[in-house]
């Protein structure tokens, strides 16, 4: 058995890894798209073409789990501490069900970015695409918290 302090540190760690994590890989995320969005960019001006400000859009779009991340944290850090194991698990693993999802959402960026500055067309149906990818984050954090409401329930 593990004293007050030392449960309350790990239920805390649990947290910040979901944040921690999450906010790492939507770093990455975001940096894979930024680079396509930048290449493709110079693409556009070496060959005379207007460059679309629409990229910008999806060199951003794995910054939204950084938000997933924060809202698991703050869910996380209500926990009763005598769950511990349980915060650290859903912390590290939700952390990294989201990030994956973050890393994964940059690369499509990044495909997406070549794609629309070559054709100027599909934007929507990239954005569909990227939320799809989008979607596996949202549902981690959402099973991740009905997950910890259960166990706060048969406290």
């Amino acid at each position: 058995m593990i004293d007050a302090t030392t449960a309350k540190a790990l239920v805390g760690l649990g947290a910040i890894c979901a944040f921690g994590i999450s906010a790492i890989c939507s770093a990455i995320g975001c940096g894979l798209a930024a680079a396509s969005a930048i290449g493709s960019w110079k693409r556009c001006y070496v060959q005379g073409k207007p460059a679309p400000f629409q990229l910008t859009i999806f060199s951003g779009v794995a910054m939204t789990q950084t938000i997933y991340g924060l809202i698991l944290m703050l869910q996380i850090l209500n926990l009763n501490t005598d769950f511990w194991p349980s915060a650290l698990g859903v912390g590290i693993l939700g952390g990294l069900g989201i990030g994956a999802s973050a890393i994964y959402q940059g690369r499509a960026a990044a495909g997406a970015c070549d794609s629309f500055s070559e054709t100027g067309q599909g934007f929507a149906n990239n954005l569909i695409a990227l939320g799809v990818v989008e979607t596996i984050a949202i549902f981690t954090m959402v099973f991740s918290m009905m997950f910890l409401n259960n166990l706060a329930a048969t406290a």
